[in-house]
């Protein structure tokens, strides 16, 4: 099968021409042992990294990735570069391999970057949306320090901590979803449905019926009569409830309100906290200068509050003050890992330190929510029966009534 080939040499003369072979990466391939840096390479229906890369490079698509994945990118990237494979050669290894369209999209277009010239760290700067500003700042800072598998190594640890952080708390958080979702399902049935049927037979007994009967009675007429408006009207609140949740006062509202819930505040302030503490001290290690250290980190944090204090940590830097006096916040940060980076910063290994207690912190917030989800379905379960048996009571009541009455 012949391939039509764009290419420049060493000396940077551009070559055209066309070569047989069996498949594009056959053809990459020979051209590649011929010193030739491909820029365009098309046969039959077949187009090359770089003709698709123009086209995945444009508003057509959104290639995105998980956590996991690029994770899993990091570490095996890493066992490639440490057995002295080149970058191009590793990553077209791993698109090889991928059974994600939308990874294997990504993956051409970092590896056409690299290709044309650009580094490792410029090639993910491109695809920053993918990668985050830290995988990118310590593919830099391997680059430039000869340690790209070191730090590769330590991306991966870092992401696969987060990706485990991200599955233990929708892990919690499923069977109380499920629950509350049933709740509704049942209530919702009980009152469209169920209710209507009592309806007619309390209006043929014709006798007083208890308050809560009553009001249950009233709620199932209106329900019935108006539900044309109630549900586009419900569609609305919750639509609107979302846009504002969405605008930074908005969300600056619900995470201030969620951090005073006693239980739960406590719980997201040690998850943020364990969560800065490690990428912050990841990039303190891996010799980052601090201030782009704290602005990285801050990049990667989505909660408001947090990014303010972040960037009190970075005004703090400015005017001279220890990174330890903007994480005095009791209600952010965890007193005790807020001293212990004070004495670390004192003896001149904070990172280390952070790292540490990161660990710690990440121990017991696993062991804090699978307590709180445990705790969360009784919960659930309770109010369900009890609204459930306020249902049944309310409506078999009057008829307990008229049956005490009948007998005497």
């Amino acid at each position: 099968m012949k391939f039509s080939y764009e290419a420049y040499s060493k000396s940077g003369a551009l070559k055209k021409g066309t070569i047989d072979a069996a498949d594009l990466n056959e053809a990459e391939d020979k051209l590649r042992r011929k010193d030739l840096l491909v820029t365009k390479i098309t046969g039959g229906e077949s187009t090359s990294s770089k003709s698709k890369s123009t086209k995945i490079n444009g508003s057509e698509s959104k290639d995105k990735a998980s956590v996991k994945v690029v994770s899993e990118f990091a570490r095996e990237l890493s066992v490639l570069v440490t057995t002295g494979t080149p970058l191009v050669d590793a990553i077209q290894s791993l698109e090889m391999q991928s059974e994600s369209e939308s990874w294997s999209n990504i993956l051409i277009k970092l590896r056409s970057r690299l290709e044309e010239g650009d580094s490792l760290s410029e090639a993910m700067e491109a695809q920053h949306e993918v990668f985050g500003p830290v995988f990118c700042s310590l593919a830099a800072a391997g680059e430039s320090g000869g340690n790209l598998d070191v730090m590769l190594i330590r991306v991966s640890k870092l992401l696969r901590q987060e990706a485990k952080i991200r599955s233990n708390i929708a892990g919690a958080m499923m069977y109380p979803i499920l629950l509350t979702a049933i709740s509704i399902v049942v209530l919702t049935v009980m009152i469209g449905l169920v209710l209507p049927r009592f309806t007619g037979l309390f209006e043929s007994l014709d006798s007083d019926l208890p308050p809560t009967t009553k009001f249950l009675i009233g709620l199932s007429t209106f329900i019935r009569m108006y539900w044309w408006a109630i549900i586009p009207a419900l569609i609305a609140a919750v639509g609107g409830l979302v846009y504002w949740i969405r605008t930074e006062q908005g969300k600056k509202v619900i995470e201030t309100n969620i951090l005073r819930v006693p239980v739960l505040g406590k719980t997201i302030c040690s998850v943020q906290t364990a969560r800065i503490f490690r990428v912050l001290g990841l990039l303190v290690e891996s010799k980052v200068p601090i201030l782009e250290s704290i602005e990285l980190t801050r990049r990667s944090v989505s909660n408001t509050l947090y990014k303010d204090l972040l960037t009190n940590a970075e005004d703090a830097i400015t005017i001279g003050e220890p990174i330890s006096s903007a994480f005095q916040s009791k209600k952010l940060i965890v007193p005790s890992a807020a001293e212990a980076v004070k004495n670390a910063e004192q003896s001149g290994r904070l990172g280390p330190v952070m790292i540490q207690l990161a660990d710690y912190l990440d121990e017991e917030n696993e062991t804090v929510i699978k307590s709180i989800s445990s705790l969360v379905e009784p919960i659930i379960m309770i109010g369900l029966g009890l609204m459930v048996g306020f249902i049944a009571v309310s409506m078999f009541l009057p008829l307990f009534d008229l049956t005490a009455s009948a007998g005497q």
